[in-house]
């Protein structure tokens, strides 16, 4: 499979964020990933799911939300990761973006949110409704977001572990109040990290099979 892949440095709220792109040629759409409480565009679980995303022929956008002065700062204080305004206006700026780039500007646009990135893909969604057209959310919280659940109307699907009841009962209360199509996931066997034989091999293919069917 032929694919593009290049490194951007992105204007967003007045910051400038670093990005992976990749995109397979004749792509089917794109999916722009929302990284969990502490994490990066070098998260190893987005990265596998990514590349498993890549392989069915979608591009890939792996960002930062915060800057290297940021990711410093919430180390020491854990604050910024929480904030679901700013990770949501920046996932925002970033599609906007990538809707401007050549490469990118005629695929069609999904998010994937992994704990808190969820909450920012969900309020992303809600404020972008023409250009957002699914969610995945990967152990996710959309309980930060339950203002705007009832206005997100774009498919979602909630991927939540079995061993993990804590998410899974605020899984269930935010599905019940999402406003769309909305599916939720028991992974068996698998904890809030999926770090089990097997279990995100199967977010993977969750993952893949619900962008494949709502963004092409």
């Amino acid at each position: 499979m032929t694919v593009a892949y290049h490194s951007a440095q992105i204007p967003a709220d007045g910051v400038v964020l670093e990005a992976d792109i990749v995109v397979p040629q004749q792509a089917r759409g794109m999916v722009l990933f929302a990284h969990g409480s502490g994490s990066s565009r070098f998260s190893p679980r987005n990265r596998y799911v990514a590349g498993q995303l890549q392989h069915a022929g979608l591009a890939t956008v792996l960002a930062d939300l915060l800057t290297p002065a940021e990711e410093q700062a919430d180390a020491r204080t854990g604050q910024m990761r929480f904030d679901i305004g700013l990770l949501a206006v920046r996932l925002a700026a970033l599609a906007d973006w990538l809707a401007g780039q050549e490469t990118t500007a005629a695929l069609v646009l999904g998010l994937f949110g992994a704990s808190t990135g969820a909450a920012a893909a969900l309020v992303a969604a809600a404020g972008r409704p023409a250009q957002v057209r699914a969610v995945v959310s990967r152990g996710g919280r959309p309980d930060l977001a339950a203002q705007v659940l009832p206005r997100v109307h774009q498919p979602v699907l909630l991927i939540v572990g079995e061993k993990d009841p804590a998410v899974l009962e605020l899984n269930r209360q935010a599905m019940r109040k999402l406003a769309g199509e909305t599916e939720l996931v028991i992974v068996p066997g698998a904890s809030h990290l999926f770090e089990e034989p097997g279990a995100l091999e199967h977010v993977a293919q969750l993952a893949r099979d619900w962008f494949l069917e709502h963004l092409t």
